[in-house]
């Protein structure tokens, strides 16, 4: 039997500030433990068990004896969003990270509003989701002018009504904007943000859609495939690597379909599937950007509860590894955006020995452990695990 690896990313479960959060408008985040701290508890047995609270400063209850190798991360790329993360998890260090913007220059939307035949435009500043479409979504619905805004990562996301513009309208605009938005004004990701209701009751839809930039130079993904691998992309993973290295997609749009899908995928050994690759997107989408700790408490208990399922469905020579790629501590209430933070590392299954890895200087070392276990060679950045 072959050597498979699970990759599952709790999308936002940052474990407390790196040393220059200070710099992102960040000190004192902490998702994990300012969510207990405000919940009272944060009830994650399994966890627990493999040692998430072993790690250095997690704030969380510690076992005596866990039963996976455990540790934290620090991301090298001078940022906080889910391409930067995703890339130096696959092995991409980035030297200049992708522009932010309190708002888009008026010749990017001058050019935009051409190329998509659009008549105008709302909005254009830094806001909340949700808030903006309650803001601003009335408007948009006399006007049909789409909405625009951004956050302090590098995104640049169109809002608009389903019965107003059509999905596959919105979704056109947005890949005009894709195509603006490099060189000069390299932006990590355009995103869909298709909503539906009234006024005062507006609900965001599952077809939210993203469109990242081809990956800087080769990750370990690209390396796998290469070599006669096959990857499947679980949640919005295709989408963060513009398909780039992953062979099989499934994408789900939320965690009970994402833990759902990745169980499925550890039963099916005739798949001949070598990196199965999942973003559970809810904790960060639903939870951490709208400060909802108590939404974020029960989502991670949801996780952990279905976490012996995850590894009962494992073979004998599989490794799992849970980690994340940020933190959104929904706690700091200054912000909605990401946190700067350290994310977590559990590594767990074949050959690997419960032991503290440390404070690890990169996210790549991830994917250094990663190509190792399934190629048997060194990859470039980051340094192995074991």
């Amino acid at each position: 039997m072959k050597n498979r690896v699970c990759i599952i990313v709790l999308d936002s479960v940052g474990i407390g500030e790196m040393p220059d959060a200070a710099e992102f408008g960040d000190a004192g985040t902490h998702t994990l433990g300012n969510i207990a701290k405000q919940q009272g508890k944060l009830n994650l047995p399994n966890l627990y068990a493999m040692g998430l609270g072993n790690i250095e400063n997690s704030q969380l209850p510690a076992v005596a004896a866990p039963t996976a190798a455990y540790g934290k991360m620090a991301e090298k790329t001078k940022a906080k969003d889910t391409t930067s993360g995703h890339w130096e998890l696959a092995g991409i260090i980035m030297e200049e990270p992708f522009r932010t913007f309190a708002s888009f220059p008026q010749d990017i939307m001058d050019k935009w509003l051409k190329l998509a035949n659009l008549a105008g435009f709302l909005g254009n500043k830094a806001a909340s989701g949700t808030a903006i479409i309650d803001e601003l979504g009335a408007e948009h619905m006399k006007t049909g002018l789409p909405i625009v805004y951004t956050s302090a990562d590098s995104v640049f996301q169109v809002a608009a009504h389903e019965e107003i513009i059509k999905i596959q309208d919105l979704y056109r605009i947005c890949e005009v904007a894709r195509e603006i938005l490099v060189d000069d004004y390299q932006v990590g990701r355009v995103i869909a943000r298709p909503f539906v209701g009234e006024p005062g009751s507006f609900s965001r839809t599952k077809n939210r859609k993203d469109y990242a930039v081809e990956p800087i130079s080769d990750t370990i993904l690209d390396a796998l495939v290469a070599n006669g691998q096959n990857v499947l992309g679980i949640g919005k993973i295709e989408d963060i690597f513009c398909k780039r290295g992953v062979t099989h997609i499934n994408h789900t749009t939320n965690n009970v379909d994402g833990i759902s899908a990745t169980i499925q995928a550890l039963k099916a050994t005739e798949d001949d599937i070598s990196l199965i690759f999942t973003n559970l997107v809810d904790f960060d989408m639903l939870y951490g950007h709208r400060n909802n700790a108590a939404g974020y408490a029960a989502a991670l208990e949801y996780f952990d509860e279905r976490l012996p399922e995850i590894l009962a469905a494992m073979q004998p020579t599989d490794t799992l590894y849970i980690t994340a790629d940020h933190g959104c501590d929904p706690t700091y209430t200054q912000s909605t955006d990401h946190s700067r933070e350290y994310v977590p590392i559990l590594a767990y299954g074949a050959n690997i020995s419960p032991q503290n890895l440390g404070t690890r200087a990169t996210f790549a070392d991830l994917a250094a452990d990663v190509y190792f276990r399934l190629i048997g060679k060194n990859w470039g950045i980051g340094e192995k695990f074991f």
